[in-house]
């Protein structure tokens, strides 16, 4: 875009009354409006970037002089703090030139913000996070972009990985690493074109070297040496983090420990593999015929390799901050950062969009991913035949982010099916109970892993996770449009009865039931109709009042589970029960109106 003063801009401004590239904003503007400017012209393809005049009000009721020529007080702080935002706020740092001019003998501030490259967009405010962060500009005004506007910049014809990396040569690159790839290359087909190349023609036919000679983002993080990996993509590494037990601990001093990976991926992957692989636990089996026992982790070699290699080629560069792989004593969280494409629910379908192609590229022509679009498909396939839980994934639009979660153990062990049966009178599905044993491990379960580790529709997943709250083993926590969240009710198992017992209801002892009622309670089977429990309360309360904690032992459900099913909704419609003075004391019983 051509360089204008602030008096060109200021005339072009009153001239059109309105303007595209250019924004007014008086002094007294907030912040936070004059950097949405700057994201807006950041992102909109095609304009060339933008002007922001500071110290110009805009009186919109006016038709005539309808731009007021304020003036900046203190234009040397105001550049300042104007710099600062612009390098902090975003989910990269933005670096306009900005000037000090002046009109009609006062300081204005002639901000220029140029138009980002392709591959770095969509700009956004870290602290909203995608897609409500991130603003384009339509006409003269700042827009909040869409759902459709973040695909059309994923989707650009030109990935983020063919961007040229300034002041990069090709003696920024590991010749280690290139004689790796013409390896990996001559066992796929030695035939290959390319292996007869030297070591510039290889790089520029991999769309790794500029005509200029710099290197690309493909070419640095393919082939760049480690010191050009620290001087030039810094936050590009994986980390592999053990975590001791099966959640994140906030104590700084006993969380974890880290262990970082940075130069060419090439060269890197096997050592984190190594790293992985070194803690997994391991199965001995001794196979007929054989004289010695062989031991290998549960958790296949290749649907590790596959799981790392995925997240290299499907992570957004854009985001200043490395691949995350944690291993807890019960699984393997890899997060990336860049959310998911493709809608979650499809995750796994044929058919694949990836945000990297050259780096794709050349895993796929070394073999060390599979076929576009058939990697997590490859992943579900061998931890089926390995009898190992199916892989989860959760895509973070907000903070956009990805993460994959492996389960290191096979489920239905010994202890497994003796905790299981714990839950036997429920008669739940192999899907429920790998939901329970899920939640057991992980913390939690929701709709949307349900869905992925058993292969069924989302509505499917909604249903029968309603079928287990409803036979009061989960309680939801939360839910959003998407998928709603549940953790294992607070009773203990060890208090809910086997199914050889003679009545699936334990009703104590110490309550007093008349014998008819108590026969139709024994009745009531596994999974009770609502309203039949409901008619069993009243009558229940009508001989006596009835404590929540009491009226929970009769029917063996959690207290809360009660409450929120039953006891709530009979007095808030007025039904014939009245709540307790102190509701909160569990001595206080509900009694029939």
């Amino acid at each position: 875009m051509k360089i204008y003063t602030a008096k060109e801009l200021y005339e072009r401004l009153t001239q059109a009354d309105e303007c595209v590239w250019i924004e007014a904003k008086g002094e007294d503007d907030t912040s936070e409006s004059l950097m949405e400017s700057v994201c807006s012209f950041s992102n909109e393809s095609g304009l060339g970037g933008g002007y922001i005049l500071l110290g110009i009000g805009e009186d919109k009721k006016s038709k005539d002089d309808r731009f007021i020529i304020e003036g900046v007080k203190d234009p040397d702080k105001k550049q300042l703090d104007i710099s600062t935002q612009c390098a902090s706020m975003f989910n990269m740092a933005v670096r306009p030139r900005i000037d000090v001019e002046q009109l009609d003998g006062k300081n204005i501030l002639k901000i220029f913000v140029p138009e980002l490259p392709s591959q770095q967009k969509p700009l956004y405010f870290q602290k909203h996070g995608l897609p409500q962060g991130a603003w384009r500009r339509i006409g003269s005004s700042d827009q909040r972009c869409t759902e459709d506007d973040l695909r059309s910049f994923y989707l650009d014809d030109s990935s983020f990985d063919s961007g040229e990396v300034k002041r990069t040569s090709i003696k920024d690159v590991d010749e280690k690493a290139l004689d790796y790839y013409r390896m990996l290359r001559s066992r796929v087909n030695p035939e290959a074109a390319e292996l007869k190349y030297d070591n510039k023609e290889l790089l520029e036919s991999l769309d790794c070297l500029t005509e200029n000679g710099t290197l690309t983002y493909t070419g640095l993080l393919m082939f760049g040496t480690k010191e050009a990996h620290r001087k030039f993509c810094p936050l590009a590494r994986i980390d592999y983090i053990r975590v001791h037990g099966n959640e994140w601990v906030q104590n700084p001093d006993e969380r974890f420990s880290t262990i970082e990976f940075t130069g060419s991926y090439l060269l890197q992957l096997n050592s984190i593999l190594d790293a992985v692989r070194s803690e997994l636990p391991l199965n001995f089996s001794l196979k007929e015929g054989q004289i010695q026992a062989t031991t290998t982790p549960d958790l296949p070699d290749r649907v590790l390799r596959e799981a790392i290699v995925n997240s290299i080629m499907h992570r957004s560069y854009r985001m200043n901050r490395p691949t995350q792989i944690i291993r807890y004593n019960n699984r393997i969280e890899i997060i990336n950062a860049g959310f998911s494409l493709k809608d979650q629910e499809f995750i796994g379908n044929a058919g694949s969009y990836t945000r990297n192609y050259h780096l794709a590229t050349i895993f796929h022509e070394t073999n060390l991913a599979e076929t576009k679009g058939t990697g997590i498909r490859t992943i579900r396939r061998l931890l089926s035949e390995n009898k190992m839980p199916l892989p989860t994934f959760e895509s973070n639009r907000r903070d956009d982010s990805f993460t994959i979660r492996l389960l290191v153990k096979p489920f239905y062990n010994e202890d497994d099916i003796k905790w299981l049966g714990l839950y036997e009178r429920y008669d739940f599905n192999k899907n429920q109970k790998e939901a329970l044993l899920f939640a057991r491990e992980v913390g939690a379960v929701d709709t949307l892993t349900y869905s992925q580790m058993n292969l069924v529709s989302l509505t499917d997943a909604f249903e029968e996770l309603v079928k287990m709250e409803q036979a009061g083993v989960l309680v939801q926590k939360g839910r959003t449009e998407e998928v709603a969240y549940y953790i294992l009710a607070t009773i203990s198992p060890v208090n809910i009865p086997s199914s050889n017992e003679i009545s699936p209801v334990n009703i104590p002892s110490s309550d007093t039931i008349s014998p008819a009622l108590r026969n139709r309670i024994e009745k009531l089977g596994k999974r009770p109709d609502k309203e039949d429990v409901r008619k069993l309360i009243i009558e229940l309360c009508k001989e006596a009042p009835r404590t929540k904690k009491q009226l929970a032992e009769i029917f063996d459900r959690d207290e809360e589970y009660i409450k929120k099913f039953y006891l709530s909704k009979m007095v808030n419609i007025d039904l014939e029960l009245t709540i307790p003075e102190n509701p909160t004391d569990p001595n206080q019983a509900y009694k029939t109106k």
